[in-house]
């Protein structure tokens, strides 16, 4: 019914589509239908795909794991919330398995973002990858 009040207040398809996260052909449908008064096809059928595997009380939860940083949780190398990471700290903490795709759409929803670490050996010689770039016949 949101599409019908914006479609009401003269905004075009492109934008409603814009505003509601859909895509433009949907936008333009739901507008001729909007123009023939067939109004109750614009009403929501509910979000689409597998409900939450957490309920709101865990997803609160995680969201205070992960404001703690990783270092709370075991990972002390560095300060980066990876996919990877999230999905085992939702598996040790709520026994419930996650793929690292599923726990990166739950970040975002929960409004993280995953980091990606940088790949470097902690032994990394600075000076010596300096050098070898300096070396002579070395692009």
């Amino acid at each position: 019914m949101e599409a019908a009040e914006l479609f009401t207040e003269g905004i075009q398809p492109p934008e409603v589509a814009w505003r509601l996260r859909v895509s433009c052909k949907s936008a333009y449908q739901w507008h001729q239908a909007w123009k023939q008064g067939v109004v109750a096809v614009l009403a929501s059928r509910g979000p689409k795909g597998q409900r939450c595997k957490l309920s709101a009380r865990c997803q609160k939860k995680l969201a205070t794991y992960l404001d703690q940083g990783p270092a709370a949780h075991g990972w002390d190398q560095d300060q980066v919330w990876t996919g990877v990471r999230v999905a085992t700290l939702i598996g040790r903490k709520f026994h419930v398995s996650y793929s690292v795709s599923g726990a990166t759409r739950l970040m975002h929803r929960l409004g993280f973002t995953p980091q990606v670490s940088a790949r470097r050996a902690a032994e990394r010689d600075e000076q010596a990858v300096a050098a070898w770039r300096r070396r002579p016949g070395r692009r």
